[in-house]
Protein backbone atom coordinates (compact mmCIF):
# COMPACT_ATOMS: atom_id res chain seq x y z
CA UNK A 1 0.00 0.00 0.00
CA UNK A 2 1.42 3.35 -1.04
CA UNK A 3 2.78 5.41 1.83
CA UNK A 4 2.74 2.53 4.33
CA UNK A 5 5.68 2.09 6.70
CA UNK A 6 8.03 -0.70 5.75
CA UNK A 7 8.42 -2.01 9.32
CA UNK A 8 12.13 -2.66 8.71
CA UNK A 9 13.46 0.66 9.96
CA UNK A 10 14.90 0.46 13.45
CA UNK A 11 13.43 2.84 15.97
CA UNK A 12 15.71 5.71 16.82
CA UNK A 13 17.44 5.22 20.16
CA UNK A 14 17.63 8.49 22.09
CA UNK A 15 21.07 9.53 23.22
CA UNK A 16 21.71 9.03 26.91
CA UNK A 17 21.85 12.18 28.96
CA UNK A 18 25.36 12.11 30.37
CA UNK A 19 26.75 15.01 32.34
CA UNK A 20 29.68 15.75 34.62
CA UNK A 21 28.97 17.23 38.04
CA UNK A 22 31.68 18.93 40.09
CA UNK A 23 31.86 18.63 43.86
CA UNK A 24 33.99 20.98 45.97
CA UNK A 25 35.35 20.39 49.45
CA UNK A 26 37.09 22.77 51.82
CA UNK A 27 38.20 26.32 51.21
CA UNK A 28 35.93 29.35 51.04
CA UNK A 29 32.51 29.95 49.58
CA UNK A 30 33.90 30.52 46.09
CA UNK A 31 34.38 27.53 43.79
CA UNK A 32 37.77 28.98 42.86
CA UNK A 33 38.84 28.82 46.51
CA UNK A 34 38.63 25.14 47.45
CA UNK A 35 40.93 22.42 48.70
CA UNK A 36 39.53 19.47 46.74
CA UNK A 37 37.40 18.92 43.65
CA UNK A 38 35.88 15.65 42.47
CA UNK A 39 34.23 15.31 39.05
CA UNK A 40 31.49 12.72 38.63
CA UNK A 41 30.12 11.31 35.36
CA UNK A 42 26.36 10.96 35.74
CA UNK A 43 23.61 9.51 33.56
CA UNK A 44 20.28 10.84 34.78
CA UNK A 45 18.30 8.24 32.81
CA UNK A 46 19.83 5.27 34.62
CA UNK A 47 18.59 3.65 37.82
CA UNK A 48 20.36 3.99 41.15
CA UNK A 49 24.04 3.70 40.32
CA UNK A 50 24.59 6.35 37.66
CA UNK A 51 23.88 9.60 39.46
CA UNK A 52 24.86 11.22 42.74
CA UNK A 53 22.37 10.68 45.56
CA UNK A 54 22.09 13.25 48.39
CA UNK A 55 23.42 10.74 50.93
CA UNK A 56 26.54 10.32 48.82
CA UNK A 57 27.23 14.04 49.13
CA UNK A 58 26.67 13.93 52.91
CA UNK A 59 28.98 10.95 53.36
CA UNK A 60 31.62 12.48 51.10
CA UNK A 61 31.55 15.66 53.19
CA UNK A 62 31.94 13.53 56.33
CA UNK A 63 35.00 11.84 54.81
CA UNK A 64 36.46 15.25 54.02
CA UNK A 65 35.80 16.61 57.51
CA UNK A 66 37.35 13.46 59.04
CA UNK A 67 40.12 13.16 56.43
CA UNK A 68 42.91 12.65 58.96
CA UNK A 69 41.15 9.46 60.00
CA UNK A 70 41.08 8.14 56.43
CA UNK A 71 44.65 8.93 55.42
CA UNK A 72 46.62 5.70 55.10
CA UNK A 73 43.57 3.48 55.73
CA UNK A 74 42.22 0.68 53.58
CA UNK A 75 38.72 1.72 52.55
CA UNK A 76 36.00 -0.30 50.80
CA UNK A 77 32.88 1.41 49.46
CA UNK A 78 29.87 -0.88 49.06
CA UNK A 79 27.24 -0.10 46.43
CA UNK A 80 29.53 2.67 45.29
CA UNK A 81 27.51 3.85 42.28
CA UNK A 82 29.17 7.12 41.29
CA UNK A 83 31.64 6.64 44.17
CA UNK A 84 31.86 10.20 45.50
CA UNK A 85 32.68 9.23 49.15
CA UNK A 86 35.28 6.68 48.07
CA UNK A 87 36.92 9.13 45.69
CA UNK A 88 37.20 11.75 48.42
CA UNK A 89 38.81 9.08 50.61
CA UNK A 90 41.27 8.28 47.82
CA UNK A 91 42.08 11.97 47.35
CA UNK A 92 42.97 12.35 51.04
CA UNK A 93 45.34 9.38 50.97
CA UNK A 94 43.30 6.23 51.56
CA UNK A 95 43.84 2.93 49.73
CA UNK A 96 40.36 2.56 48.21
CA UNK A 97 38.41 -0.32 46.65
CA UNK A 98 35.13 0.71 44.99
CA UNK A 99 32.52 -2.03 44.62
CA UNK A 100 29.08 -2.45 43.11
CA UNK A 101 26.86 -5.29 41.90
CA UNK A 102 29.07 -7.76 40.05
CA UNK A 103 26.82 -8.17 37.00
CA UNK A 104 26.25 -4.42 36.54
CA UNK A 105 29.12 -3.85 34.14
CA UNK A 106 27.78 -0.47 33.03
CA UNK A 107 28.03 0.95 36.55
CA UNK A 108 31.44 -0.64 37.13
CA UNK A 109 32.76 0.75 33.84
CA UNK A 110 31.41 4.17 34.74
CA UNK A 111 33.27 4.00 38.06
CA UNK A 112 36.49 3.25 36.16
CA UNK A 113 35.90 6.26 33.92
CA UNK A 114 35.27 8.46 36.96
CA UNK A 115 38.50 7.26 38.57
CA UNK A 116 40.43 8.06 35.39
CA UNK A 117 38.78 11.49 35.18
CA UNK A 118 39.95 12.27 38.71
CA UNK A 119 43.39 10.64 38.39
CA UNK A 120 42.41 8.38 41.30
CA UNK A 121 44.20 5.04 41.69
CA UNK A 122 41.31 2.98 43.06
CA UNK A 123 40.58 -0.71 42.65
CA UNK A 124 37.16 -1.27 41.04
CA UNK A 125 35.59 -4.64 41.79
CA UNK A 126 32.24 -6.36 41.36
CA UNK A 127 30.81 -7.36 44.73
CA UNK A 128 27.21 -8.48 45.14
CA UNK A 129 25.91 -8.41 48.71
CA UNK A 130 25.33 -11.88 50.10
CA UNK A 131 27.48 -13.58 47.45
CA UNK A 132 30.64 -15.22 48.75
CA UNK A 133 32.79 -14.91 45.65
CA UNK A 134 36.56 -14.56 45.56
CA UNK A 135 36.74 -10.72 45.63
CA UNK A 136 35.23 -10.43 49.11
CA UNK A 137 37.88 -12.73 50.62
CA UNK A 138 40.64 -10.41 49.39
CA UNK A 139 39.25 -7.39 51.25
CA UNK A 140 40.67 -6.37 54.63
CA UNK A 141 39.32 -2.86 55.16
CA UNK A 142 39.84 -0.52 58.08
CA UNK A 143 36.77 1.46 57.00
CA UNK A 144 33.69 0.36 55.04
CA UNK A 145 31.60 3.10 53.44
CA UNK A 146 28.01 2.89 52.21
CA UNK A 147 25.95 5.84 50.93
CA UNK A 148 22.18 5.17 50.94
CA UNK A 149 22.75 1.43 50.80
CA UNK A 150 19.69 0.96 53.03
CA UNK A 151 17.26 2.09 50.34
CA UNK A 152 15.48 -1.27 49.88
CA UNK A 153 14.49 -3.46 52.81
CA UNK A 154 14.63 -6.53 50.52
CA UNK A 155 18.42 -6.14 50.50
CA UNK A 156 18.91 -5.71 54.25
CA UNK A 157 19.83 -9.33 55.01
CA UNK A 158 22.42 -9.57 52.23
CA UNK A 159 23.91 -6.17 53.05
CA UNK A 160 24.21 -6.87 56.76
CA UNK A 161 25.66 -10.33 56.09
CA UNK A 162 28.31 -8.77 53.85
CA UNK A 163 29.17 -5.99 56.31
CA UNK A 164 29.29 -8.44 59.23
CA UNK A 165 31.65 -10.72 57.29
CA UNK A 166 34.00 -7.83 56.49
CA UNK A 167 33.97 -6.52 60.06
CA UNK A 168 34.63 -9.94 61.57
CA UNK A 169 37.60 -10.64 59.27
CA UNK A 170 39.04 -7.16 59.93
CA UNK A 171 39.10 -6.59 63.72
CA UNK A 172 38.83 -2.92 64.57
CA UNK A 173 37.17 -2.05 61.26
CA UNK A 174 34.18 0.28 61.13
CA UNK A 175 31.17 0.60 58.81
CA UNK A 176 30.05 4.19 58.15
CA UNK A 177 26.79 4.75 56.29
CA UNK A 178 24.60 7.69 55.36
CA UNK A 179 20.97 6.83 54.80
CA UNK A 180 17.74 8.63 53.97
CA UNK A 181 15.04 8.46 56.63
CA UNK A 182 12.43 6.38 54.86
CA UNK A 183 9.40 4.58 56.24
CA UNK A 184 11.47 1.68 57.60
CA UNK A 185 13.81 3.73 59.77
CA UNK A 186 12.65 1.77 62.83
CA UNK A 187 13.57 -1.49 61.12
CA UNK A 188 17.06 -0.15 60.43
CA UNK A 189 17.56 0.78 64.07
CA UNK A 190 16.33 -2.68 65.06
CA UNK A 191 18.83 -4.35 62.72
CA UNK A 192 21.65 -2.32 64.24
CA UNK A 193 20.62 -3.58 67.68
CA UNK A 194 20.41 -7.20 66.52
CA UNK A 195 24.03 -7.25 65.41
CA UNK A 196 25.70 -7.95 68.75
CA UNK A 197 29.22 -7.37 67.43
CA UNK A 198 28.30 -3.89 66.24
CA UNK A 199 27.81 -0.63 68.02
CA UNK A 200 25.85 2.10 66.25
CA UNK A 201 27.08 5.58 67.00
CA UNK A 202 25.15 8.62 65.81
CA UNK A 203 27.52 11.00 64.05
CA UNK A 204 25.69 13.50 61.85
CA UNK A 205 22.04 14.44 61.52
CA UNK A 206 20.60 16.24 58.51
CA UNK A 207 16.90 17.05 57.92
CA UNK A 208 16.38 13.97 55.75
CA UNK A 209 19.52 11.93 56.21
CA UNK A 210 21.75 10.49 58.90
CA UNK A 211 25.28 9.18 59.12
CA UNK A 212 26.02 6.28 61.44
CA UNK A 213 29.27 4.54 62.27
CA UNK A 214 29.08 0.86 63.08
CA UNK A 215 31.92 -1.06 64.68
CA UNK A 216 34.72 -0.10 67.01
CA UNK A 217 35.19 3.66 67.21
Amino acid sequence: MEGAATGDRAAAVPARMTTVSRHYFGGGASKSDHDLRVDIIENIEEDYGMFVWPCSIILAEYVWQQRSRFTGCKVVELGAGTSLPGLVAAKVGADVTLTDIAHNTEVLNNIRKICALNNASCIVSGLTWGDWDEPIFDLHPNIILGADVLYDSANFDDLFATVTFLLEKSPGAVFITAYHNRRYQGAISYLFQLEGVWQAIFLINQPDSSVYAVGTI
